[in-house]
């Protein structure tokens, strides 16, 4: 949530088609690929909102509070219709569970979510329905 709270126009390589995510709570920083859906939205909102550094921003042309993240995340929540409250590190958990039932190994999950400590992922792939799909196959 907060690196998405503090996300700056900076960080977006438009030519390289390229997001740099900086971590908070020492996480570890890395490098993401943006598609080109994400790359035309992301052009339309530095169009539509062009008076700030930041990507998300305030009214007052800052950065979005946490708060403020979270409730776009919970409201975005009931709009769907989901029958338990959503949380914004419900994405982020989302996010680790998708990657382990695609069968992504655990250190790729790792590094793509900036976790310093690999027990921090392993949570995500000891559920993952896929673990023992395959393992016998010749």
């Amino acid at each position: 949530m907060a690196e998405v709270a503090s996300l700056r126009w900076e960080q977006i390589d438009w030519n390289g088609g390229i997001i740099y995510v900086k971590r908070v709570k020492k996480g570890t920083p890395s490098t993401h690929p943006l598609y080109s859906e994400e790359i035309r939205s992301l052009r339309k909102l530095q169009r539509d909102y062009p008076a700030s550094p930041y990507v998300f921003q305030s009214s007052r042309h800052g950065p979005l509070a946490f708060d403020t993240v979270g409730g776009i995340v919970e409201r975005a929540g009931e709009l769907a219709g989901l029958p338990f409250p959503v949380h914004a590190h419900m994405l982020r958990h989302g996010t680790g569970y998708y990657l382990a039932n695609r069968g992504i190994d655990t250190r790729t999950i790792q590094s793509y979510l900036g976790h310093k400590n690999i027990q921090h992922t392993v949570r995500y792939t000891e559920l993952a329905s896929v673990k023992f799909q395959g393992l016998w196959d010749d």
